[in-house]
């Protein structure tokens, strides 16, 4: 897996599926907040009057030249929660992000959230 500070430099850049299909730009990188690992990207996809951001999971994912590939289908990531381009993801929300994809969702101990914006 890559390093946070690493694919912060790749904001901007493409994502694509397994196929190579683009499904948008990278905007963010949200990290799990027990280990601070990366763990969700946002991209920016839509039509330019509709822009919105949507979750896609980063495990699994590899970085070329100009682009972030990650495992899940375009058509998948595309159907995926969403927040508008300059919205926040409240912590409510995560468990949908995750169930989504059909992944485990925990909160921390204390309740507090599972995902942190860099």
């Amino acid at each position: 897996m890559f390093e946070a500070g690493d694919i912060r430099e790749w904001r901007g850049h493409d994502v694509v599926d397994s196929e190579g299909h683009k499904i948008g730009v990278l905007e963010a990188i949200y990290v799990d907040t027990a280990t601070d690992q990366p763990f969700f990207a946002t991209v920016t996809v839509g039509l330019p009057t509709r822009r919105r951001l949507v979750f896609a999971p980063l495990t699994g994912a590899t970085v070329g030249p100009g682009y972030l590939k990650i495992t899940q289908p375009k058509d998948v990531v595309k159907k995926a929660p969403a927040i508008d381009v300059d919205g926040e993801l409240p912590a409510e929300d995560e468990p949908e992000i995750f169930a989504h994809y059909e992944l485990d969702y925990k909160s921390g101990a204390g309740g507090e959230r599972r995902l942190g914006r860099r």
